[in-house]
């Protein structure tokens, strides 16, 4: 087992290409509860809640919210079966379905796309606690709030989640997690007219299959990297569990209450950092904003991670490192923006993967794998030179549907039907080969 270990506290961080071994596996079902409700709930969530109005109205917003929670939810709830299956990070679980090789691929866009969302979230913490610093001590500080967040996601990156889990999240952080949430809604039940606020109509700037779109595509950000956590549960169900009820009441909550404080505020995110921050004197967003640091630590963690499933002779605490100095560097020099476009780009490369994905782990290989044959181009997971031309295939067809949907049928909402597309499509192929050879 010692030549499993890179470094860390407890087996924290393994190498990305060797199953965390049974002993290790200490995540049960409160685990990824704590794991995942605390990472559904965040800021970052709130913003894309508000972004929904008054392009829909209220009540529309909402039933957006419950759909899409529950489409991303259960996807991701399956991604991380995986990981609890084969124990292994969520990159290195590709290659039975794309290659050897081809799995560099998505492990190359996973690291691109979390330093980006790293340093979305470091940006996101840097402007609520400067909106705080101001409203409370009337000073702004945005230099001082970026190193600081960017210091603190990177130290609990390169610390592992075990540690995270077991020592933070699991002992008091998820306590102050619930605290704020609930004062947060509170202030906002007490404060405003919700009759008044669900009566008023939307202006039609954004569709309903838009608005689910948008609400997916939060749950299936975290796909790409769900199992480097889940590869540390004990048993799948567990797992499975442990992930729907934690991620989806996040989503439903935090979604919910960011159209909600967006609505008050006038619409759209430009006012909700306010909004909220001026809820019970911006106590409950402090607590919030407390647990934020752990979305940017699982970007750095993961984006370590996925690195190291093609470079393995490189580090995960040493990545952690370098990654989380860029994510804070990128803060610093980027301004916050609406990310709505980034967010839809990231559904429509990951969303038909995950469809060829599921299908290839749960249907066709049914939750089975050749740990020895990963870093073989000659074995199992070889197929034409490390390469699985059928999956890439499914994985494009995908995407085009993807964007042929949006840009065709902008109403409909193309993260669900781009995800079945791409994963029938692999079925077909499989399918195909099997009654070539039969």
């Amino acid at each position: 087992m010692a030549q499993d270990f890179i470094a860390g506290d407890a087996g924290s961080t393994y190498a990305p290409l060797k199953p965390v071994p049974d002993s290790r596996r200490a995540f049960k079902t409160g685990d990824a509860f704590a794991l995942w409700f605390s990472l559904g709930i965040g800021l970052l969530v709130a913003q894309a809640g508000a972004l929904l109005v008054p392009g829909l109205s209220l009540p529309h917003a909402l039933l957006a919210i419950a759909i899409g929670s529950a489409i991303g939810v259960v996807l991701l709830a399956l991604a991380g079966v995986i990981g609890t299956d084969t124990g292994l990070a969520a990159m290195s679980s590709l290659r039975p379905t794309l290659g050897v090789r081809g799995a560099s691929i998505p492990a190359v866009l996973n690291m691109i796309q979390l330093v980006g969302w790293g340093a979305f979230e470091v940006i996101v913490m840097r402007d609520s606690a400067d909106a705080l610093s101001k409203q409370a001590f009337g000073f702004s500080a945005p230099l001082v709030w970026t190193l600081i967040f960017g210091v603190l996601a990177t130290l609990l990156a390169i610390s592992g989640p075990l540690s995270f889990v077991r020592r933070f999240l699991r002992s008091w952080g998820i306590w102050l997690l619930l605290a704020g949430a609930a004062w947060l809604t509170y202030a906002v039940l007490a404060q405003h007219d919700l009759g008044a606020l669900m009566r008023r109509p939307g202006n039609g700037e954004m569709s309903f299959g838009g608005a689910i779109d948008l609400v997916v595509a939060m749950p299936l950000s975290w796909l790409p990297l769900i199992a480097d956590y889940t590869r540390f549960g004990r048993k799948a169900g567990e797992t499975f569990r442990g992930t729907i009820l934690g991620y989806g009441i996040a989503n439903l909550w935090f979604y919910a209450l960011g159209a909600v404080y967006g609505l008050a505020a006038g619409g759209g995110d430009a006012l909700l950092t306010t909004a909220l921050a001026q809820a019970g004197g911006g106590l409950a967003l402090l607590l919030v904003l407390i647990d934020e640091i752990d979305n940017a630590f699982a970007d750095v963690h993961s984006a370590a991670v996925s690195t190291g499933t093609f470079w393995t002779r490189a580090s995960v605490p040493i990545l952690s490192a370098a990654f989380g100095a860029l994510c804070t560097l990128i803060a610093l020099v980027v301004p916050m923006a609406k990310y709505q476009n980034f967010l839809l780009l990231i559904g429509s490369v990951f969303a038909p993967l995950f469809g060829v994905v599921l299908v290839d782990h749960f249907i066709v290989r049914k939750r089975r794998i050749d740990v020895g044959s990963l870093a073989d181009t000659q074995g199992r997971y070889g197929f034409s030179g490390g390469w699985h031309i059928s999956a890439f295939v499914a994985w494009a067809i995908g995407i085009a549907a993807y964007q042929a949907i949006s840009q065709w049928l902008p109403n409909l909402g193309a993260t669900l039907p781009a995800l079945v597309i791409g994963a029938v499509c692999y079925l077909a192929f499989v399918s195909t080969r099997k009654q070539a050879y039969a």
